[in-house]
């Protein structure tokens, strides 16, 4: 797995008019080259009278899976413009569809890169670009008599909570970067006067955004 890594937010549109045609992008994260496609089908379905339905994809932690298609468009004035754009961006797990209805006026090869560059890269800063950290996920359980004190702690310290559970004791987990695994272990047994069982109990991807 990744340290870290760039993708979208989710799903987003744009739409944008160059020389009277229309271009509207279609962004979403995908984790597998099934859902890229089916995502690409359902723009084509929804946009059946526009002119081109041009694409492209990333997936795969070492960018793997990558596809470009320019969908009628002169060779290599869409798809590849578009993927340029997403590896210029270092995005993973990412597709993008961007549909055309022509207005009437040619733009040339350099204005179809150009077109379908901006497009793509507008349809990205709409959607929102979030960078996802790898973290270990550490497991603290001790008496409710320090539940206040460790919760006030731990929501303005450098270690992210993520869940509290109430049972017989707490059981508090929280996202412990790389590398921090031992100061947030000896910051815990401080904060509790050595009273918490603390363990490693996995490894998750926190998001946030850029």
């Amino acid at each position: 797995m990744l340290p870290s890594y760039y993708t979208v937010k989710g799903y987003g549109e744009h739409e944008l008019t160059i020389q009277k045609s229309r271009f509207i992008a279609y962004v979403q994260r995908v984790t597998s080259e099934d859902e890229a496609r089916n995502f690409i089908d359902s723009i084509k379905k929804k946009h059946r009278d526009a002119n081109h339905n041009c694409s492209c994809y990333m997936i795969g932690e070492q960018d793997l899976i990558q596809k470009a298609n320019d969908d009628g468009e002169p060779s290599g004035t869409a798809g590849v413009p578009m993927l340029e754009v997403l590896k210029q961006r270092k995005l993973k797990d990412i597709v993008v569809v961007v549909t055309r209805y022509f207005g009437g006026i040619k733009l040339g090869a350099g204005g179809l890169i150009r077109a379908y560059g901006s497009a793509t890269s507008e349809g990205i800063n709409t959607t929102g670009v979030v960078e996802r950290q790898l973290m270990s996920i550490y497991s603290s359980t001790f008496d409710y008599t320090l539940l206040g004190k460790v919760e006030n702690e731990i929501r303005s310290s450098q270690f992210k909570l993520k869940t509290i559970d109430y049972l017989e004791q707490v059981t508090l987990e929280a996202f412990v970067k790389d590398g921090d695994e031992e100061s947030f272990q000896e910051w815990m047994q401080n904060l509790t006067n050595g009273q918490a069982t603390i363990q490693q109990v996995g490894q998750s991807y926190l998001e946030k955004q850029v």
